[in-house]
């Protein structure tokens, strides 16, 4: 089979595609045939070398933490062969050879079944970045979604900030805000009816909060993006409102007014995966691939590139920052 793989940190150049054999299911695992894999920017920081090293497996290392594709030999697991999968968890691309490749075996508890009317691209789409999943756990499990609340979620483009914007809205929340760097970018959002997107580049992030809640604030912060806009985010909750750090796509560092927290009596806090039980992390993944399948939400692919230009779809991704997910296809 083929995979892309890297033999050492560095740039994009390090991804080369190369010729694996194909693992058999054993020990309870199934063989799966796949069709697409997920691009995300955890991918490229792994490969770079900017991770701990104490988190991911050292090189060689096949990136992809998630893909869909039809089991082949279902093993000992119970399931079908022919079966329609999303392939996930276990840490794949990380402390393990992940999706980035033709065919893989994964444990039966990796395997979710995509639902009849969902297409294998947008089941991929739907957790290409772990966007969705995360603010579905953050918003039910860490900041306390309720009914009416308001939801700020930077970075429409990003799978974080598009998943938390809509899943927010199906949890019930009245008002939920975005950001977008360029106006063509916010202009494509409001075209997908997000109808509060901020421009960045006509006005800031603090000051299009306080237009479009007449200066109150939100209730909850879901940020993928920090860097110079930590401190606006902060500065945009409301009194008693709750700041949840999920990502750092725009940078590692930013400048905070102590006194947003303070005089707001405000919350700040991290999240990960690990904090997660696996069967939650689990059932929030067949939740919503149920909502999905009921349209309900609407993952957007803005590039599908074949697995031999990996380092592409990686460089458009993290470079050129598009409106929706990057995806990889088995399709030669």
């Amino acid at each position: 089979m083929l995979a892309t793989e890297y033999r050492r940190h560095g740039g994009y150049e390090e991804l080369r595609l190369v010729e694996r054999p194909a693992g058999a299911a054993t020990d309870g695992q199934a063989s799966v045939s796949l069709t697409y894999a997920e691009v995300s920017p955890a991918d490229n920081t792994i490969r770079a070398g900017r991770m701990d090293a104490s988190l991911h497996r050292a090189p060689p290392l096949v990136p992809g933490g998630g893909g869909v594709g039809r089991i082949v030999d279902p093993g000992a697991t119970g399931l079908t062969e022919g079966t329609r999968v999303v392939v996930g968890g276990g840490g794949l691309g990380w402390c393990t050879d992940g999706t980035w490749r033709e065919q893989l075996t994964a444990n039966a508890d990796q395997l979710i079944r995509v639902p009849d009317g969902v297409t294998d691209e947008a089941a991929c789409a739907l957790f290409a970045g772990a966007g969705y999943s995360t603010a579905y756990l953050v918003l039910t499990r860490v900041a306390g979604v309720r009914a009416g609340c308001s939801v700020l979620a930077p970075g429409i483009g990003g799978s974080v900030g598009m998943g938390a914007v809509e899943v927010a809205r199906e949890l019930g929340a009245s008002l939920t805000l975005t950001t977008a760097s360029r106006t063509d970018k916010a202009e494509q959002a409001r075209a997908a009816g997000h109808q509060h997107v901020i421009d960045l580049s006509r006005e800031s992030l603090a000051d299009g909060v306080a237009r479009i809640t007449d200066g109150r604030g939100v209730d909850i912060v879901v940020d993928g993006v920090a860097g110079p806009l930590l401190g606006e985010c902060l500065a945009s909750l409301a009194h008693g409102g709750i700041y949840v750090g999920v990502g750092y796509a725009g940078g590692i560092q930013g400048t905070v007014n102590i006194t947003d927290l303070i005089w707001k009596n405000a919350t700040a806090c991290g999240y990960t995966f690990t904090t997660t039980p696996p069967d939650v992390a689990r059932a929030a993944r067949v939740t919503l691939l149920e909502w999905l399948d009921a349209g309900r939400i609407n993952p957007v692919v803005a590039r599908v590139l074949p697995l031999e230009q990996a380092a592409e779809a990686q460089r458009h991704l993290i470079e050129d920052r598009p409106f929706g997910r990057v995806l990889l296809s088995m399709d030669r």
